[in-house]
């Protein structure tokens, strides 16, 4: 069974005045199709560096990464515009809404972006926003949310397009444990339910363990264990 996600010797070295930081170090895994991977580790240890590339929000200094049978490293601009609409979906730690709009209109513009026809956006959005529960929150913008509402919104932007991954920062981070423990919940439905494809990383690994079929643990760059916790089948 071929991976969807696949990285290959995976180093990023960034350059701070005359000091090299290296932010990862020959990261090599893959995950498959319909798995909940989650990525672990303290603070610096690399994470956010490692999703960004995945992303194509940032360049690899070396290595490889593999989406299907597409090299994301050797992508173009244009290319790597096209997968960040289209192959992956992004959450953010701060939700990074965008506060003068309301949920149903954060929801459409992504699909705007995404080539959505403009007639399909709103029926689209309000039902991704209705399977989230935000039923009744669509016409309020970000700073009329809780955070756990605001970072539905921020699940339901980026199921907008229909991705293959998921990708999700620290997607609790800014939450109450209360709140934390619904949006893993809901990750986790969407997993199973909808067969979409997780990449998660967090510093909370108990969590992590209760929806994720495997676990990697990132250290100063470095994958230094993998666990695993849950079977596909």
């Amino acid at each position: 069974m071929n991976p969807i996600l696949k990285t290959i010797d995976l180093h990023k070295i960034y350059s701070k005045g005359n000091m090299e930081v290296r932010a990862l170090q020959g990261v090599t895994f893959d995950i498959q199709r319909g798995e909940f991977v989650s990525i672990v580790g303290r603070s610096g240890s690399g994470k956010s560096t490692l999703l960004n590339l995945i992303g194509g929000l940032d360049t690899a200094t070396s290595g490889n990464i593999h989406i299907h049978d597409r090299e994301l490293t050797q992508m173009k601009r244009l290319d790597l515009a096209l997968h960040r609409r289209k192959t992956v979906g992004m959450i953010f730690q701060s939700f990074n809404l965008i506060p003068s709009r309301t949920a149903l209109e954060n929801v459409t513009l992504a699909m705007a972006f995404g080539g959505v026809r403009r007639k399909e956006r709103k029926p689209m959005a309000g039902e991704i926003l209705e399977r989230l529960g935000l039923k009744d929150r669509i016409d309020h913008k970000p700073g009329e949310l809780s955070g756990g509402e605001a970072q539905r919104v921020a699940i339901a932007r980026a199921l907008a397009n229909k991705p293959q991954i998921l990708l999700a920062d620290e997607p609790t981070g800014n939450l109450d444990s209360k709140t934390s423990a619904e949006i893993i919940d809901l990750l986790h439905m969407l997993n199973r339910k909808q067969t979409v494809t997780v990449l998660m990383v967090t510093h909370d690994e108990v969590s992590a363990a209760t929806v994720s079929h495997r676990i990697f643990r990132l250290l100063d760059g470095k994958i230094i264990d993998e666990k695993i916790v849950g079977s596909l089948s």
